[in-house]
């Protein structure tokens, strides 16, 4: 430890639909207490689950139980699976320096082994960032520029596949940009890259 700040392990492993095209990337989860389910994005107030929820079924609300106040992780399962969407974070290792979920005050002790997640993805044509910071780890890891936001630069891989590296606004709401604003450039991202039809 320094400073009295332990260290925190991530606590799920990659989500990879066998058919994976996309992998999308976030930062780390937030403490446990802000949890509404075991997974990815598992906070209440993050957007993340209610953009997918506007691109694939027009409807915000529609992975989220609101009589249970949780995502519907059966549902959310289902569409990454139909889609071939995997999930992960960008770091595997962090301290929290205000202890919060805020990318600012998370030091990334460990990123994630890149290489070996693609290994597992061998249809997976692009890597999307949910932010900032998402978006420097995996500039720094594929030693690509960190693009604007919305847009992607292009990499050839260790095993010569050619892939697309995304970086798209964090669907946190202390991101200033409407909901609606957000999903246009998640659903440009899933059309470019052959998701949507």
């Amino acid at each position: 430890m320094i400073n009295n700040i332990p260290t925190e392990k991530h606590p799920w492993a990659p989500y990879i639909p066998d058919n994976a095209q996309i992998l999308i990337l976030g930062t780390f989860p937030p403490p446990k207490e802000k949890w509404s389910m075991d997974f990815y994005y598992p906070n209440r107030i993050n957007d993340f689950w209610r953009i997918m929820g506007l691109i694939f079924h027009n409807n915000k609300e529609f992975f989220y139980n609101n009589s249970e106040r949780r995502f519907n992780l059966p549902m959310i399962k289902s569409l990454l699976d139909r889609y071939g969407i995997a999930m992960h974070d960008t770091a595997r290792v962090v301290r929290r320096l205000k202890n919060n979920a805020s990318d600012k005050f998370l030091e990334i002790i460990e990123p994630l082994p890149l290489h070996e997640i693609l290994e597992d993805m061998p249809t997976c044509n692009a890597i999307v960032s949910t932010g900032e910071k998402a978006a420097q780890v995996i500039a720094s890891l594929t030693g690509t520029p960190v693009p604007d936001t919305g847009k992607y630069t292009t990499v050839e891989y260790a095993d010569k596949r050619t892939l697309k590296i995304y970086r798209l606004p964090s669907t946190s709401r202390a991101y200033p940009l409407a909901i609606e604003k957000k999903a246009d450039f998640y659903r440009q991202m899933f059309t470019e890259t052959g998701v949507l039809k």
